[in-house]
């Protein structure tokens, strides 16, 4: 089972570009972050003509979220009220399209748009730290449904220095904050592990290049885009990846994919090209 994840940066604006990946990579599942569309102007279509369905959480112009999967997609939730129902904070969050899951062939895959917080000064940097709580409960509750999960997303925060081209300059800034790190680790509260970091350790990987001041050029990139996976699949796990290719597209997202290669159903010995 192949799982990817993408911030496209507006999947309208880069559908080619896209459906030009997936005919390439052939994920069984595509987690795509900033959509930029309403959901009734989503691109099904195209989706279904390479034999992919969707589910999705949009709105007009920002954020939004969408699984695209060839198995069948089971038990859509969205947002943080879907398991916190009862929860004010959890129902204010959820008015920008920031979290999806669904059963997809037994495994819960949860899809998020982490908010970017601006800068530290900034009145949405609060708000970043406040919705990485609201994640820690949703994720409480999400151990309780007992499904192997696998989590991606942009996560806008390099949790460790090797995850910075310039830690020392970039560490304590935004994305980099103690403050954000700590809300992060304590939401992942030792449950679930960075399936990329089992693979490869060392720096100098991104997943991220700002459009600004020749970032991708100059490979000065982040490692903000993650995937977390529970016990129970970390041991199905084969290889983890960034694929920059895309980045190096003609008007491109600043994002790459980032894919995960699972032995799934455990009892599956398939032999995988990425890992």
């Amino acid at each position: 089972m192949r799982i990817a994840s993408w911030n496209v940066n507006s999947v309208r604006t880069r559908l080619d570009q896209v459906l030009t990946w997936l005919k390439q990579a052939q994920p069984d599942v595509l987690c795509l972050q900033e959509t930029k569309v309403a959901d009734e102007l989503f691109p099904h279509a195209a989706f279904e003509e390479l034999g992919y369905s969707c589910a999705i959480s949009g709105q007009k112009a920002y954020n939004g979220v969408a699984l695209i999967s060839r198995l069948p997609i089971e038990d859509e939730q969205i947002g943080f009220t879907a398991l916190l129902p009862n929860d004010p904070e959890a129902s204010a969050l959820s008015d920008q399209k920031r979290v999806i899951s669904a059963l997809i062939d037994g495994v819960r895959v949860l899809n998020l748009y982490v908010p970017n917080g601006s800068s530290l000064s900034s009145e949405k940097y609060p708000y970043k730290l406040q919705w990485l709580g609201c994640l820690k409960r949703y994720l409480e509750r999400q151990e309780a449904q007992a499904d192997p999960l696998c989590m991606v997303g942009d996560f806008n925060i390099g949790l460790e220095a090797c995850d910075l081209h310039d830690p020392e300059r970039l560490t304590g800034g935004i994305m980099a904050s103690a403050p954000e790190r700590q809300a992060l680790q304590a939401a992942l509260a030792g449950r679930l592990t960075d399936a990329f970091r089992v693979f490869e350790p060392s720096s100098g990987h991104w997943s991220w290049w700002d459009y600004r001041s020749g970032a991708w050029d100059r490979d000065q990139g982040w490692r903000i885009d993650h995937i977390y996976l529970s016990e129970d699949l970390l041991s199905c796990a084969t290889g983890c990846v960034i694929d920059k290719a895309p980045r190096g597209n003609t008007q491109p997202s600043d994002h790459a994919p980032v894919v995960v290669n699972l032995i799934w159903p455990p009892e599956e010995n398939e032999q995988d090209d990425w890992g």
